[in-house]
This record gives structure tokens, sequence and C-alpha cells, in this order.
């Protein structure tokens, strides 16, 4: 999986700055290397959070996925266990 060239704190700090409006986003997108339709994607995700609230809807988004695995393999067990009753009827 390929790792993230932006920290959660410099994209925050991008829009921050970007809210601010000192410079164009366009500027301040070229100053930090992504392109534009990034910068919208990250407004999209993030919008008005600090780096504290960021790294805690990470963790839960973590948490929330994990989650889903156990809850995906308990399914899966709770076919075949029903498939093998079934079979000894």
């Amino acid at each position: 999986m390929k790792t993230r060239q932006f920290s959660e704190d410099q994209i925050i700090k991008l829009l921050q700055d970007a809210k601010k409006g000192e410079k164009p986003v366009e500027e301040l997108c070229r100053d930090l290397g992504c392109s534009t339709a990034s910068f919208y994607a990250w407004k999209k995700k993030y919008g008005d959070t600090s780096p504290d609230e960021a790294k805690r809807l990470r963790q839960l988004e973590k948490d929330n996925a994990r989650l889903l695995r156990i809850v995906g393999q308990q399914r899966l067990e709770i076919d075949a266990m029903r498939d093998v009753i079934q079979k000894k009827r």
C-alpha cells in the first residue's frame, strides 16, 4: 500500500492557510507540491477540523475497519455452522 506523501498536520495547515485568504489556493498548493484536486478532496474530508480532531478521525476509521472485519468473520462462521446443521438434517 502506498504511504501518504503529506501528513495530516500539513494538510490541515494548508486548509487553514487557504481559509485565511492571504494567498490563492493554486499558489498554496504549488508551495506544498500538491494538486488543487487534492486540496479540494482534503477540504471535503477534513473541513474545519483541528489536528487533534483529524487524529481522532483516523483512529475511529481504523477501529471501524477492524470491527467490520470482525463482523465479517463472524458472519462467515455463522453461515458455515448453518451449512453443517442443514447437512445433518
